[in-house]
């Protein structure tokens, strides 16, 4: 059992056929034992990490009402900022506030017929007060996009699997998606729920955080794994489409952030890298497919091997007034 996230260096893959075997040994281990690893040699600069959490934290600072004039409850796409308690998981509050962004795409009202999971498109809503933020969220994700699929690249490649399979379900407008979080400290009534025990949605999780840490992983026994903060690291997880991609050779794995002790707060930003919503996840060939144990049951959690599906189910819970306001159809239909 292990007590520390692997450490795994992306520049090895580029440093010859003996550093790259290496390095895609460690990977198919950490995604197959752990889900979970933290990732060094990726080239963003500490100074593209210094300029994002930078501005993050001058959004955080603006007064309450200029924040909340970009509330996500303004947004049929679940774009714009959400304010502390807002957010749900496991049915719990969880206390943390936060800018939820995409790419910048026009509103696609889903037409007669199309599936609900088309209101996840469309436009971000920035503060007024703050332009750079657009230009440096926007840049984030475009660096983080490029980070994330080399790194699909070579897990695909780790367990010998063709590492190009998913280049069409990523080709055209894949669903990018990027939160600022702020963790203000521990709720008035004690509960220290930043946010609750979780899956991600997609392929893969990239996760820039402060040094204050809080970062849990469920080891699957009723025990987990602290993530102190590594200057220069990104946290990675899997997410549920892996999973099924797989056949639950690789697992996507619960985690949790406790809060900050008193009013400490505690920024991070995680970025997740997610394929078009109409593109239908099928099973990648793999050589060790024969001892895939299936996807996780769970009745409150189905997968889905259409991504949007996959998505919008997790919104919807999330952020029950938004839902409430915008997609009571949704709500009804049981999306």
């Amino acid at each position: 059992m292990i007590n520390e996230l692997p450490v795994l260096d992306l520049s090895a893959a580029s440093a010859g056929a003996e550093a790259r075997a290496r390095f895609r040994e460690a990977l198919h281990s950490a995604a197959r034992d752990v889900g979970f690893f933290q990732l060094t040699g990726h080239g963003i600069t500490a100074e593209e990490t210094a300029a994002l959490m930078r501005v993050m934290r001058e959004f955080f600072a603006l007064p309450e009402a200029e924040r909340l004039a970009i509330s996500n409850l303004n947004s049929p796409h679940f774009r714009g900022y959400t304010r502390i308690g807002d957010e749900r998981t496991g049915g719990s509050q969880d206390w943390r506030d936060q800018l939820d962004i995409g790419a910048e795409r026009e509103a696609h009202v889903p037409a007669p017929g199309e599936p609900g999971y088309w209101w996840l498109d469309g436009p971000n809503q920035w503060p007024a007060a703050l332009p750079e933020l657009r230009t440096t969220a926007l840049s984030w994700i475009d660096r983080l996009s490029e980070v994330a699929r080399r790194l699909l690249h070579e897990l695909l490649a780790s367990i010998g699997a063709p590492e190009d399979f998913y280049d069409d379900a990523f080709a055209d407008r894949p669903h990018l998606h990027l939160k600022l979080v702020r963790y203000p400290g521990t709720a008035p009534d004690g509960a220290g729920q930043g946010v609750g025990w979780h899956k991600d949605y997609g392929f893969l999780t990239l996760l820039l955080q402060d040094s204050v840490g809080g970062l849990q992983v469920d080891r699957g026994d009723g025990s987990y794994i602290d993530v102190p903060p590594l200057p220069g690291a990104f946290v990675v997880n899997l997410g549920e489409l892996l999973e099924v991609a797989t056949n639950g050779y690789l697992k996507a794995t619960n985690h949790r952030v406790v809060s900050p002790a008193g009013s400490r707060e505690r920024f991070s930003v995680p970025f997740f890298f997610n394929p078009r919503l109409d593109a239908r996840i099928e099973s990648v060939p793999f050589p060790h497919a024969d001892r895939a144990p299936g996807v996780t049951q769970d009745a409150t959690n189905p997968l889905f091997a259409e991504y949007g599906r996959n998505e919008i189910k997790g919104w919807l819970r999330a952020h029950p007034a938004v839902a409430r306001r915008h997609h009571a159809d949704l709500l009804t239909a049981g999306v």
